[in-house]
């Protein structure tokens, strides 16, 4: 398994975009993103580093793998 990236909240929300995601709208530092066909919303924190942790949840929520993410970068 690939090792997890560091990224930034606004760089993570350009990879999503790249995914087929969109901002639907924003609320403080967090960036709320859909999918036309996708249940889950995504909430991505506008963040300088993301933790892992979260970035890796929001990768399984969107139905990507880490490498897959990694190649959208």
């Amino acid at each position: 398994m690939p090792k997890l990236p560091v990224v930034s909240g606004a760089e993570a929300v350009k990879v999503f975009e790249r995914a087929g995601w969109h901002k639907n709208r924003q609320r403080g530092s967090h960036v709320v993103m859909l999918k036309p066909g996708h249940i889950a919303s995504l909430s991505v924190p506008q963040h300088r580093e993301l933790a892992p942790g979260t970035l890796r949840s929001l990768i399984r929520a969107s139905g990507m793998t880490v490498g897959e993410f990694i190649d959208l970068r």
